[in-house]
């Protein structure tokens, strides 16, 4: 089952606290890719919610996976911001840099 993978990925995050909640972004994406056409969106949120629970305190990523989905079960209609944190990957002085 993909919520079962997604949940241990998240556990195994060992990064920065930061980046937990960019983490979670992806995996609710892959979870969210997971779902089947006729499946009722609210229900599955409910049981990956349900089934990450015990894991809430432990994964700081699985905490804000939950946080996702609780979000998205409240505002149903708001969109979530998925969006990557920008940052600088050397630019122009790293594509002119000698291999």
């Amino acid at each position: 089952m993909l919520t079962d993978l997604t949940i241990r990925q998240l556990q195994h995050y060992a990064g920065p606290a930061a980046g937990a909640a960019e983490i979670a972004r992806l995996g609710y994406l892959q979870w969210l890719g997971g779902l089947r056409g006729g499946e009722s969106y609210p229900a599955a949120a409910a049981r990956a919610c349900a089934l990450a629970r015990p894991f809430e305190g432990s994964a700081p990523a699985v905490a804000a996976f939950c946080d996702l989905l609780r979000r998205s079960l409240a505002e149903p209609l708001a969109p979530l911001d998925l969006s990557a944190v920008p940052r600088r990957r050397g630019g122009t002085r790293k594509r002119r840099a000698p291999l």
